[in-house]
């Protein structure tokens, strides 16, 4: 008999004082500060700044009761350029994403759908590239956003990167070791019309009461897209430090090939603060960058007294070896649109994250190097991440 699927646990809440809080090691934390200082200026990196001042506070203290089996998390991602008054290039991107507890395969498990596990032994070779303490299937679906600068332009704009709008679905497989993480991702999709970039952009231009853009014709043609991609994750080190402080750094590297894009890429990320969520980072909008369900040690999955907690800042950079992008190169079997592409790109990133009782929160300013030889200067976007476990 298949064992029974857990049900839902049940999270209760009751305020403590602050007195009665205690880290694992017994030690009483800080005193809560008053307040908080109002009348912060809200300037380009306000709500980054103002959250990270948040970060650095000790934990509100609170009781939560957290399950001990092996959790469903599911992730959203919402990132945009409005973080930094601009509105061009990557414009805007969201993806949602459902993250299984730990499997004993990716083929029968009793967890699984029937329809999931009919497509999975389709890929019975791919499945098995190697062995963890536990494997984990990430479902996903996203859309992407790219235009140029010029929103008034009705023609087409030669020396400035083409519309395009990116719909998608992911397959991925995460085999996982304590301090390793081994992904592989089948990623489907459609670039052009039928991905609805034009009416997503529309729709959300009319909410905010802002001009549309007038160049859409102009966009990619429709295409099917198909994209597969390996990446590893290693936990490189994690070290306590006065203060009940932590902070860890883990390296990844990997590539992808398809239609939609080619290339090779490594990059890591350094976290730094009180009780470091055992997870793989926390990261922006791309293939593999899954990497936010809990682990076996993770502090969401156990009973604590304090709901607020897990309160650290990141730095991470990824620096990518382009062969292809097709919403630069343009499309593959179509006349389209295209500029010249910059064969390396890097993305730089400052945040900070915490955790909520079952919830992970973050948010990070992004900075990536020139896409294309046309493009004069850098872009900048904000990435939002918010990740619930059941």
């Amino acid at each position: 008999m298949p064992p029974a699927i857990p049900s839902r646990p049940c999270v209760r809440l009751v305020i403590l004082p602050l007195s009665r809080y205690k880290s694992e090691d017994q030690r009483a934390h800080p005193a809560l500060p008053a307040a908080v200082p109002q009348g912060v200026p809200m300037s380009r990196f306000a709500l980054a700044k103002s959250l990270l001042l948040l970060s650095l506070l000790p934990p509100v203290t609170l009781a939560a009761t957290l399950p001990d089996e092996a959790p469903w998390t599911f992730n959203l991602y919402m990132e945009n350029d409005l973080f930094s008054n601009t509105d061009r290039n990557y414009t805007n991107g969201v993806r949602l994403s459902w993250v299984s507890p730990d499997l004993t395969d990716y083929r029968d498990d009793p967890r699984l759908p029937d329809w999931v596990g009919d497509f999975n032994r389709q890929f019975d070779r791919l499945l098995d590239f190697r062995q963890g303490e536990s494997r984990n299937l990430v479902i996903s679906v996203g859309q992407l956003i790219y235009t140029p600068e010029d929103n008034e332009a009705q023609q087409l704009i030669e020396d400035d990167r083409p519309y395009a709008g990116y719909l998608y679905t992911t397959f991925g497989y995460h085999a996982r070791r304590r301090n390793r993480l081994d992904s592989v991702e089948v990623n489907l999709g459609w670039v052009g019309p039928s991905a609805l970039g034009e009416q997503t952009q529309d729709l959300i231009h009319d909410l905010r009461n802002i001009e549309t853009f007038a160049g859409w014709d102009n966009q990619l043609r429709d295409e099917p897209t198909i994209q597969l991609v390996y990446e590893t994750k290693h936990r490189l080190f994690k070290h306590r430090l006065p203060g009940n402080l932590e902070h860890d750094f883990i390296s990844h590297g990997g590539g992808a090939l398809g239609n939609v894009g080619t290339y090779l890429n490594g990059g890591g990320e350094y976290r730094l603060g009180w009780d470091l969520p055992d997870d793989f980072g926390t990261s922006a909008i791309r293939p593999a960058g899954d990497n936010s369900a809990p682990g076996k040690r993770d502090p969401r999955l156990r009973a604590r007294e304090a709901t607020l907690y897990g309160f650290h800042v990141f730095l991470s950079l990824d620096a990518r070896l382009v062969l292809r992008d097709i919403f630069l190169d343009g499309n593959t079997w179509k006349d389209s649109h295209s500029v010249d592409k910059e064969p390396v790109v890097v993305d730089a990133a400052i945040g900070f994250s915490f955790l909520v009782g079952a919830w992970k929160l973050s948010y990070a300013q992004v900075v990536r190097t020139r896409e294309f030889e046309e493009q004069p200067h850098h872009h900048e976007y904000g990435s939002v991440s918010i990740s619930y476990t059941w």
